[in-house]
């Protein structure tokens, strides 16, 4: 098992909401209002005046094998507008109840 935690420009929501249901990816827990900035490039996501867009972010728990199919999906979100933002980072789970 593996943790997804997936945070995107809030512009992406429906988007990766699409992903999640093609991956039959029923359970997650969505953060919303989220400011930040990426680590590489991109605009900073502060609900200002001078920066106004937000992040949201995902968690969830998947099995090994859904892993890359959702990783390929962030990546093809992420080259179709790279302004706009979305990043993925995986754990691993050691147990769960």
């Amino acid at each position: 098992m593996k943790a997804l935690f997936i945070v995107y420009n809030q512009a992406q929501t429906e988007k990766v909401e699409y992903l999640f249901d093609k991956l039959n990816i029923r359970g997650f827990t969505r953060w919303t209002d989220l400011t930040g900035r990426g680590s590489v490039d991109g605009p900073p996501h502060m609900n200002t005046h001078t920066w106004p867009e937000q992040n949201t972010a995902r968690l969830t728990v998947v099995e090994d094998e859904l892993v890359e199919p959702v990783l390929e999906g962030v990546k093809r979100l992420d080259e179709v507008n790279k302004d706009v933002g979305i990043r993925a980072f995986v754990w691993n789970i050691e147990s769960m109840y």
